[in-house]
């Protein structure tokens, strides 16, 4: 189902004056990745994007142009490491964190 314009308004209403949000909106998008979901931590890291700094933004931290941006973080995109490395820092400096990766365990199945 594709997401409404309410919906898009509320997310970037929200983001506006919510910090928690934000960083909550950005760390879920890494974790998707990290756990090799390329489409859903893209597609997170655009609304991301669209509802904080923008790609205009974002173009002028990374230094990549904003179409390539886009197209890098849309449904048919391929980013490359760097590029997304790039991204993922300038996000972090604009929203002035530092995400870092824990390590947890599994619990062990049952019967294992």
């Amino acid at each position: 189902m594709p997401i409404t314009r309410k919906f898009r308004e509320t997310v970037w209403a929200r983001a506006q004056d919510d910090t928690r949000f934000r960083e909550a909106m950005l760390t879920e998008a890494i974790n998707e990745l990290l756990a090799g979901d390329l489409e859903a931590g893209k597609a997170m890291l655009r609304d991301y994007v669209n509802a904080t700094i923008t790609f205009e933004v974002l173009a002028k931290k990374t230094g990549l142009p904003g179409k390539s941006l886009q197209r890098m973080l849309g449904p048919s995109g391929n980013p490359t490491a760097e590029s997304l490395f790039g991204v993922i820092k300038a996000l972090q400096a604009s929203e002035h964190i530092r995400l870092a990766v824990k390590s947890t365990r599994h619990a062990a199945r049952l019967g294992s």
